[in-house]
């Protein structure tokens, strides 16, 4: 599954899939969830979780300055205040989404 088209409207990423769903995430959430090892912590070879400090959240940690494609399965955000580690995989930003259909969906994979 891959976004046909993917782009910032307003607050929010505004995602259509290749199979015609669309997905709206608030960009402050999709901060939020981001998935690298600054922000979420990272395994050590025996699967205990290193964090740092939470992250200094400001108001342009929300401001999307440009997506970035990585390879044919990712986007890289790039953030006002900087940040831009996060790699955000077209199946993560799928997981992400909210709406009853993706819900179901998840619930059914259990």
């Amino acid at each position: 599954m891959a976004p046909k088209d993917i782009q910032p409207i307003g607050e929010e990423l505004a995602i259509l899939w290749d199979d015609g769903h669309e997905t709206y995430l608030k960009l402050e959430e999709l901060r939020r969830y981001c998935p690298c090892a600054s922000c979420q912590g990272e395994p050590d070879v025996l699967g205990h979780l290193h964090k740092g400090p939470p992250p200094n959240l400001t108001p342009q940690s929300f401001q999307l300055v440009r997506l970035q494609a990585v390879g044919g399965y990712a986007v890289q955000p790039v953030w006002q205040d900087g940040h831009q580690t996060g790699i955000y995989s077209f199946d993560y930003l799928r997981a992400l989404c909210h709406c009853d259909e993706c819900a179901k969906k998840r619930q059914l994979a259990g």
